[in-house]
């Protein structure tokens, strides 16, 4: 840590010798930056969280270089960073006892770095002391000609710190604040909403990107793999000494099943010029066992050895022996869209198979976060051997940094496709313990792991891949936190998935396990509407059908009094069906009309975990949820599902399938109730939820034997 030139202020409260570390959890052996620092302030001490860039894990002070801002800054950041330091508790301030995060500061002292300059092109001195609430006003209506209310707010709660930490500030602070009993957010224009800035991802684009990532995943990434085990094989036996070169290049022709490795035709080259006769003479090299850059079987001055080997390979070649790529014999076969089938690639290659590894690991990490719904700072610290399972169901171990200054292990329930995922990505990483990360030689060079460009890099390999293995991407603006949004409105549309969302996102509220926050996750989006909609009542019809083809087939699709409304309905449209059979208007087993039929019988039914509901909104007799003096939302339509009582309502539908939910419902409520610390109102309760459960299944158990 290099320092600026000796400064003529030296602060009153802070040792230059003092540690600006001293309220974080530090690595062993990792040099500490002191106050009197005044270039940077290194955070290496400090665990970096994986998605952050070394280059950005620091506190700069290039910016506030002048000698009065420089400690002005040095002081705030170590009061910030040390809330609970004896000078800063003695002056009575009002700081978090939370230590603010290192990125949290740099950023704040960034800012006070445009104040500074704005400050000195205005001829306003570096003593705040001197400066007047309309100086401070003045830079704030400067700013917002140029920036948003959002970066405006910031730059206010600045100016409102450098008043309210005025006592520990060397020199002093600015006397007043100048929006006395206003807050910055109100100051900024800054409007308050519940609605998340975070737009979803386009539709067509969604579901292009999440197939387009489970085809590389499930179908791609055993060729990749397998070449890239093979290469790397290839890699570590080949020797660098050229010696007997034609030798060994007979003895592996003289074996016929050995191929000879010809250019592909994907992409530009970019790391070597395609060779006239298509032959891969590199990679020859390293299959015959040889590893030179000089390319011994096709470099050197041309002597009859050269052209020996040059003809033995090109004979070979005439013979049928030549292979795209030379990695693998073959790669798996796709059907595209218009039917066609093909390789999905033309030929892995060195070249090319460090390109698909690549797209592989993004492919893994995009699927990951559409999936799983954790942010990008909590995938970046998926490790090694994460996945567990939670609760009985498969679930992934990382840590979740935002809001949480003890950094708890938290588990994200997960689908077995992202589990063979995160599989995928372990084989992939070059990392000791993160699966999305580079090794500390491979970050020093600038093969680091940014989120964005990955995502962006695969939306562009894939398409450059179209004309092979079919799948296309459209063109749309992508962000790692955009999967979480997305994903999140998706779940919202299922029944209790606000409560889920609570859950998998990591909103815990004691009331409601979910709050304004996950409401905003799980907000409606007017390009998906008209897609849900459609895709929704497409998939209900779909069920509804299933249940018509059961009732006539025998089976019993429910019971209790919706059960029975609904095979009215079906009896009725199956005697529709039989007239139209009979006066030659349908044919018999006419599937297509039975469909148009029962379509336009237009049956209301919801189906649910619990029970299905055959509630008319146009008609609700017997509705149990909108029974009292029951206030409905506006725009609400259809029944209130959480005022659902399905042993009790008329238009309820018990079905086989949830019958054994509850019986576990009545093992449990019986154990509990077996329970002698309960109070007395508790107990009742569970008594009373108990009689409905045994209820239902009475009648279940009832209906089943008449």
């Amino acid at each position: 840590m290099t320092a600026l030139a000796a400064l003529p202020l030296a602060s009153g409260l802070f040792a230059d010798d003092e540690p600006v570390l001293q309220s974080t959890p530090l690595l062993a052996g990792v040099e500490i930056p002191q106050f009197a620092d005044t270039s940077s302030w290194s955070l290496r001490s400090v665990r970096r969280p994986a998605n952050v860039a070394p280059s950005a894990w620091n506190i700069n002070f290039t910016g506030v270089a002048e000698a009065a801002w420089n400690l002005r800054a040095r002081e705030i950041g170590m009061a910030l960073l040390n809330p609970t330091h004896p000078a800063v508790t003695a002056r009575l301030l009002n700081l978090r006892a939370r230590p603010a995060q290192g990125r949290s500061v740099r950023a704040i002292i960034q800012r006070l770095g445009t104040l500074a300059t704005w400050a000195a092109d205005h001829g306003l001195p570096p003593e705040l002391s001197c400066w007047q609430d309309h100086d401070s006003r003045a830079f704030i209506t400067n700013l917002q000609t140029r920036l948003g209310p959002s970066s405006v707010h910031t730059y206010v709660a600045l100016i409102k710190l450098l008043h309210r930490m005025a006592p520990l500030l060397t020199g002093g602070g600015l006397h007043t604040d100048p929006w006395p009993g206003t807050t910055s957010r109100k100051v900024a224009e800054l409007q308050k909403t519940t609605h998340l800035s975070t737009p979803n991802i386009p539709p067509q684009t969604w579901f292009a990107m999440v197939r387009a990532a489970w085809q590389y995943l499930h179908v791609f990434a055993p060729d990749i793999l397998a070449a890239r085990r093979r290469y790397q094989h290839l890699q570590s036996q080949a020797a660098a000494a050229t010696a007997g070169r034609e030798q060994k290049l007979h003895a592996y022709l003289a074996d016929l099943a050995n191929i000879v490795p010809l250019h592909t035709d994907r992409v530009p080259r970019t790391c070597e010029a395609v060779q006239p006769d298509g032959v891969n003479w590199r990679m020859l090299s390293l299959m015959i066992g040889i590893d030179d850059h000089r390319r011994p079987l096709q470099g050197g001055r041309k002597t009859g050895v050269y052209h020996r080997m040059r003809a033995a390979v090109h004979d070979a070649v005439a013979a049928g022996r030549g292979r795209p790529g030379g990695l693998l014999a073959e790669h798996a076969i796709v059907v595209r869209l218009d039917g066609t089938s093909s390789p999905w690639h033309p030929g892995l290659c060195s070249r090319t198979i460090a390109e698909e590894s690549l797209a592989l690991r993004a492919a893994a990490y995009v699927f990951i976060a559409a999936l799983s719904m954790m942010r990008d700072s909590e995938i970046r610290e998926i490790t090694r051997g994460s996945v567990t399972e939670f609760y009985g169901a498969p679930a992934l171990t990382s840590t979740k940094r935002k809001h949480d200054p003890d950094l708890p292990i938290q588990h994200w329930w997960i689908i077995e496709p992202v589990a063979e995922a995160i599989g995928i990505a372990e084989e992939l990483s070059v990392h000791p313990e993160l699966i999305f990360a580079a090794d500390e030689a491979h970050a020093k060079a600038g093969g680091g792991f940014d989120s964005p460009t990955v995502v962006r890099n695969f939306i562009t390999r894939v398409n450059a891949g179209t004309g092979y293995h079919g799948l296309h991407i459209p063109t749309a603006r992508v962000t790692p936190h955009m999967f979480r949004k997305t994903m999140a409105m998706l779940t919202e549309q299922e029944p209790g998935g606000e409560i889920a969302l609570g859950i998998q996102l990591k909103h815990v509220a004691a009331r409601t396990l979910a709050n304004h926050t996950t409401h905003a996750y799980g907000a409606s989006d007017a390009q998906w509407d008209k897609l849900l909609g459609t895709a929704v009542q497409h998939a209900r019809f779909q069920r509804l059908s299933d249940f018509y083809d059961a009732h006539h087939d025998g089976q019993n699709i429910g019971f209790g009094p919706g059960a029975e409304q609904l095979k009215a309905a079906f009896d009725d449209l199956k005697a529709q069906m039989r007239e139209l059979v009979a006066a030659g208007h349908a044919r018999q087993g006419d599937r297509r009309v039975e469909q148009d039929l029962l379509r336009k019988a237009r049956i209301s039914i919801r189906f649910g975990k619990l029970n299905h509901c055959t509630l008319n909104e146009a008609n609700p007799v017997g509705a149990k949820c909108l029974e009292g003096n029951v206030r409905v939302p506006d725009g609400h339509r259809g029944p209130l599902i959480d005022r659902c009582q399905p042993g009790r309502c008329a238009n309820s539908i018990i079905s086989p399938d949830h019958l054994p939910i509850w019986q576990a419902e009545q093992t449990s409520l019986r154990k509990l109730a077996l329970d002698e610390k309960l109070p007395d109102a508790r107990r009742a309760l569970i008594q009373r939820q108990l009689d409905d459960v045994q209820a239902v299944i009475s009648r279940v158990n009832r209906e089943d034997e008449a």
